[in-house]
């Protein structure tokens, strides 16, 4: 379950504000730290909190490209 998650963390990181090298340090940092967990509980907790990084991330770049095409196509007030 990790390496789909991780997979897909990695998408989306190519297109995080701070660059896809930082992402991906961070990203790799956080996986190597968990690396030695074992307990079910806290892997199902760990994985919860990857999902909810994924939605975030998703959310972050939609409002992005929404901001962009409100700027492009509307008028300022």
């Amino acid at each position: 379950m990790a390496n789909p998650l991780r997979a897909e963390l990695l998408f989306l990181g190519r297109e995080y504000p701070k660059g896809a090298d930082y992402f991906r340090d961070r990203l790799r940092a956080a996986f190597a730290k968990n690396k030695d967990v074992r307990d079910p509980e806290k892997i199902k907790e760990l994985i919860s909190r990857g999902e909810f990084v994924v939605k975030e991330l998703e959310a972050l770049y939609y409002l992005r490209k929404y901001r962009a095409l409100k700027k492009r196509y509307y008028e300022t007030e």
